[in-house]
């Protein structure tokens, strides 16, 4: 078995154990040394996560009710600063889900997003004050539905509804289809000729972060079909023509809001298990990328319209490199 290690230029691993980023530090001590988590170092990493670095000054930010800035602004209007996006990032950050503000969070997407029929989230609330039907998106509803996992709401019946209508409205067409009226309501806002791959991936995301002894069949039938999508796309190219990439998923960001790139893909894939050879070319990519010093850059970002700039771009990237060596650890294991 060929040793992950042996695909870096240098071990960048003391860097990633630097604690001025307790979050990358907590990951690092528990993804990449596989510390459990009641070692003493991991739990100091996981409690340093609230009181310095970029989980504090979002939360400092943060209203009394759970939000930031206006309260209906949570999504479109609020475009990245607001709830919905807060609440992403907090999850990829470790934020600590037993804290009060963050639980104010979850409860106030929950509330003023959902819809308590469908169990889909949307970009508005409607006038009852709850997530207008009429206006879905999928792909915020998966990424609701992962945020509220990865903070511990995986068993509570609300996030439970909104998997299963992942489940029953996910699609994987490649070539263009006729929509019923039904399915247009859902998918107008998204919906091109083909399948949003972003949508695709995204639910991947949410049902890979299920353990998997909770994950009913149908769980898994979803991810094996997500996974499957994005196999036969060599994970960064487009569907039409099928050897044409999409260059901008080689250029790697984080946080990844909606959008997509393949290191995100790779991630998802090698966590989940997958070595195909479907994903050979954008793991030799991803491998080229890193400097002389095994440490990845970031190439895409929002900074500039996120409640606190996240790394700067250009430069060598903590986060990046931490979902690199995830990726290669997994695949290489």
């Amino acid at each position: 078995m060929t040793n992950w290690k042996s695909f870096l230029n240098s071990d960048p691993t003391e860097w990633l154990l630097e604690e001025n980023n307790p979050s990358v530090r907590y990951f690092t001590l528990r993804d990449i040394f596989e510390m459990p988590e009641n070692d003493h170092e991991v739990k100091k990493a996981k409690a340093n996560i609230m009181k310095t670095g970029t989980v504090p000054k979002i939360l400092a930010k943060q209203e009394d009710g759970g939000y930031w800035g206006v309260p209906d602004n949570f999504y479109v209007r609020g475009k990245y600063k607001g709830t919905s996006w807060q609440l992403i990032i907090l999850a990829e950050l470790g934020a600590d889900n037993a804290d009060k503000r963050i639980r104010n969070t979850c409860e106030f997407m929950l509330k003023n997003s959902q819809d308590p029929e469908s169990g889909a989230f949307s970009y508005i609330s409607g006038d009852n004050g709850v997530g207008d039907p009429e206006k879905i998106l999928p792909c915020l509803t998966a990424n609701m539905a992962w945020s509220l996992i990865r903070l511990g709401y995986l068993d509570d019946e609300r996030v439970q509804k909104a998997l299963e209508w992942l489940i029953a409205h996910q699609r994987f067409d490649d070539e263009p289809v006729e929509l019923s009226e039904r399915e247009q309501k859902i998918w107008k806002r998204c919906w091109g000729e083909r399948t949003c791959h972003s949508i695709i991936v995204k639910s991947l995301k949410a049902f890979s972060e299920i353990p998997e002894n909770k994950r009913t069949p149908e769980m898994e039938n979803c991810i094996s079909k997500c996974a499957e999508h994005m196999l036969n796309h060599g994970i960064h190219k487009r569907s039409q023509p099928p050897s044409e990439g999409r260059f901008k998923w080689l250029e790697f960001g984080f946080p990844l809001m909606w959008n997509i790139d393949a290191l995100e893909v790779l991630g998802l894939l090698t966590k989940l298990g997958y070595k195909d050879e479907r994903m050979q070319e954008a793991m030799d990519i991803m491998i080229s990328k890193q400097n002389g010093e095994g440490k990845w850059a970031l190439e895409n970002t929002f900074n500039g319209r996120f409640q606190t700039s996240i790394e700067r771009k250009g430069k060598e990237s903590k986060w990046i490199t931490l979902n690199a060596l995830r990726v290669l650890k997994n695949y290489y294991r």
